[in-house]
């Protein structure tokens, strides 16, 4: 049983983007990561206050890339429960070629029941990453 009331009246019906903030030498290595490791492609953001960028993939901005402003800390009373961002692939093998080319380290896991292939890998931040494969690929 949940200590939450059950909500009613939210319409969720996906995941729209996540956000990474760092400071600009940071954001940059993160953009290069996502943009030459994972394959997203650096796409239109609207001209906001700080710099930044958003990556998309399948034609959406998936991952907003913000910097933090100077000195800007995080609570330290915050507990992080974040593990990783998960994307769905195609071309398992061309990824791990080019995961191997470039030194990036993963390891692999099989769902059970599903036969989907998982990669975890950590970007230059230590955020974890998967790279998801449908079975017809894994």
């Amino acid at each position: 049983m949940s200590i939450f009331p059950r909500n009613h009246f939210a319409m969720i019906n996906g995941l729209n983007h996540y956000n990474l903030r760092a400071p600009r030498p940071l954001l940059e290595t993160l953009r290069d990561f996502y943009r030459d490791v994972i394959g997203l492609e650096v796409g239109q953001r609207p001209p906001f206050r700080q710099h930044g960028y958003w990556l998309w993939a399948g034609g959406a901005p998936i991952l907003h890339l913000s910097e933090a402003d100077p000195g800007e800390e995080r609570s330290a009373h915050a507990v992080n429960t974040f593990d990783h961002a998960a994307f769905s692939c195609a071309d398992r093998a061309g990824i791990e070629r080019r995961l191997k080319q470039l030194g990036v380290a993963y390891e692999t896991a099989r769902v059970p029941q599903t036969g989907q292939v998982q990669l975890f890998l950590t970007d230059p931040a230590g955020n974890g990453v998967e790279l998801n494969f449908a079975n017809g690929d894994a």
